[in-house]
């Protein structure tokens, strides 16, 4: 697989994880639930939490073209989609709706209470959203 294959699929997957707009999710890094849940770091008494600092690197991910992306920024949305892949693989029972472990993912462009998050390597929530992927015939050579 190319470079610029994985670059494909690790955006596609970036932007199904994150169902969270810019605005709205600076809007909720704003609020002190998000402010008050997550990992700090070994060092840092009361500062920012991991995946606050994430949320913050998030938004300006989603506002940059794709061709303005660095392979560090790629690293940091295979980050996210690792993190919200495993948080949702562990979501309690019950309403969630306010919870620190739905609080959590909120910080890192996640809100579960949205929409189901496709399955890894799966069509996109834009193909899903179509009424799934075309015929055979009719994706093109090779797919």
């Amino acid at each position: 697989m190319s470079g610029r294959d994985q670059g494909q699929d690790t955006y596609r997957e970036f932007t199904d994880a994150v169902n969270m707009k810019p605005g709205e999710l600076s809007k909720w890094l704003e609020t002190d639930e998000s402010k008050h849940v997550g990992w700090r770091k070994k060092g840092t008494k009361g500062g920012e939490s991991v995946g606050h600092e994430s949320g913050r690197r998030i938004i300006e991910l989603l506002r940059r073209k794709r061709d303005q992306l660095s392979e560090a920024d790629y690293r940091h949305m295979r980050k996210v989609v690792g993190y919200v892949r495993r948080h949702m693989a562990q979501r309690p029972s019950g309403d969630v709706r306010q919870t620190r472990w739905r609080y959590s993912l909120m910080n890192w462009g996640h809100d579960p209470v949205k929409e189901a998050l496709p399955p890894p390597g799966g069509p996109s929530r834009k193909a899903l959203d179509r009424r799934g992927t075309p015929p055979k015939e009719r994706r093109g050579p090779g797919r």
